[in-house]
């Protein structure tokens, strides 16, 4: 009996092999599929849109915005209240001008559309970014004499560096998102994850390098990531062109401008405009400080929730419930200013964690859909310029919620030593956050997935003197390959 019931048992699982080891395959298996999804999704990106293209955005928005963007922003932060002795609305007041150089991205947008170097009109853009970068930084670190004014135009040489890159990357991003329109999302989530993924190494090693080498010192290894959009430049591969008609520029600027008041001028251009300028300027940002490393791993977090549940989704309905739970995550500060954390036993330091991580998660939600629509409203030809434009708009929007955020603290009285009135600019602030949801008519309600413009405005224009951009990609340092 007994033998008959062993050979019933092997003739079982001789019949179902895999039965037996079932537990065993599945956690395999998972971390397999954990392992290859993302490795298969940049493989696809690559086959579609080139690898040197992936390779681009991986150092412009990964090293040069994300990590020096980490790195630099606590480096500031200490410069100005330690060696400068700024007040928080003083410190503000700078910040905002540091970022002008993102403010008037449509002249670099104008420059690299309608003006080329040497015959090229990429490539000198990137190299020349990275020079500005390079030296401005270095300035900043070797020079022990630097002013305050000084500082603030060698930072502010930094931030223009990085937004020539930006913007001569983003033409590249427009042009695949126009010719391939259903991987606009895709390519939006690229340059989303690579700036969390830098910006989190970033954060991650700022206080530990500042505490190490000083600000200034910082400053000096933040030479390095410009020189990286150097050789982005040198690797970077395109047509040559000739016989270019330099007394036209002024023509071909004052074409692009018209083409883009054209197409400002069209209601689902300048409608989702409007929203993203109000609802960046009604954020009141930067009136408390931040545990910027976590808000790194809740910014990455936020690019992969969208990039793998929401990309999908209409623009309007995911802008709703993300502008609402940021309006709301917004009080969290406010149960910790009312140290009402206290009372539920959660620490101070495990509660910051949390906030900023949530925060920073929501906000990420928020942005990575208006970048897609961003992509989807720029015409063929200036794909730059307008999307740069588009950009501008934003950190207008940012600035004056900076801006306003100081002003804010000033009025009540908030200092580096007074804090009686923090809770009242924090509920404020949270109460502004909401108030974009109101003006959700402004954004179209249509598949992402889809064009937006109409198809006229999306063909280029052929001219003899025009260059036709091929495909974007970057030569290979090692030919043959």
């Amino acid at each position: 009996m007994e033998m008959e019931t062993e050979e019933h048992d092997h003739e079982k699982e001789s019949l179902y092999p895999e039965s037996g080891n079932q537990k065993q395959k599945i956690p395999v298996k998972g971390v397999q599929y954990l392992l290859w999804t993302p490795i298969n999704w940049f493989r696809m990106l690559s086959s579609e849109l080139h690898w040197s293209f992936v390779v681009g955005v991986v150092i412009v928005y990964g090293i040069s915005q994300g990590l020096s963007m980490g790195l630099s922003r606590i480096s500031i932060q200490y410069y100005l209240k330690d060696e400068e002795k700024v007040q928080p609305s003083e410190a503000q007041i700078y910040f905002g001008i540091i970022q002008i150089p993102w403010i008037v991205k449509p002249l670099w947008g104008l420059l690299t559309d309608t003006l080329p170097v040497l015959g090229y009109r990429r490539k000198p853009y990137f190299v020349f970014a990275g020079l500005l970068g390079m030296t401005s930084m270095l300035v900043l670190s070797l020079d022990k004499n630097l002013n305050l004014t000084m500082s603030l135009l060698a930072l502010m040489a930094g931030s223009a560096g990085v937004a020539i890159a930006d913007v001569t990357i983003d033409a590249c991003v427009t042009q695949n998102s126009i010719r391939h329109p259903s991987l606009a999302g895709d390519m939006q989530s690229l340059c989303g994850l690579s700036s969390s993924v830098g910006a989190l190494v970033g954060f991650s090693l700022s206080g530990f390098l500042v505490h190490l080498v000083g600000p200034k010192g910082v400053f000096g290894l933040l030479s390095i990531p410009p020189g990286l959009v150097v050789l982005v430049g040198i690797m970077h591969r395109e047509s040559h062109v000739r016989n270019f008609a330099y007394k036209q520029v002024s023509v071909k600027l004052l074409d692009a401008g018209k083409a883009m008041w054209t197409t400002l001028k069209c209601g689902s251009v300048w409608r989702p405009c409007l929203y993203m300028y109000l609802s960046l300027a009604l954020a009141l940002n930067e009136i408390v400080g931040s545990i910027f490393s976590i808000g790194a791993v809740g910014s990455l977090l936020g690019v992969l929730l969208y990039q793998n549940f929401f990309k999908n989704y209409p623009f309007r309905d995911v802008l709703f419930w993300t502008q609402l739970l940021y309006g709301v995550s917004g009080l969290l500060d406010l149960v910790l200013v009312l140290r009402i954390n206290l009372k539920f036993g959660l620490p101070d330091y495990f509660f910051v964690v949390i906030d900023e991580a949530v925060t920073m998660l929501i906000g990420r939600m928020k942005w990575m859909p208006l970048l897609v629509l961003s992509s989807k409203l720029c015409p063929a030809g200036i794909e730059g310029t307008f999307f740069a434009l588009l950009m501008s708009i934003d950190h207008v929007g940012m600035l004056s919620s900076t801006w306003a955020g100081g002003l804010l603290l000033h009025i009540l009285n908030i200092t580096r030593t007074q804090f009686e009135n923090l809770w009242m600019a924090i509920l404020i602030r949270s109460l502004l956050r909401i108030v974009p949801i109101a003006l959700l008519f402004l954004i179209p309600r249509s598949d992402p997935n889809l064009s937006i413009l109409p198809s006229e405005m999306l063909r280029t224009k052929k001219a003899d003197d025009v260059h036709e951009y091929e495909t974007l990609e970057m030569a290979s340092l090692v030919t043959g390959t």
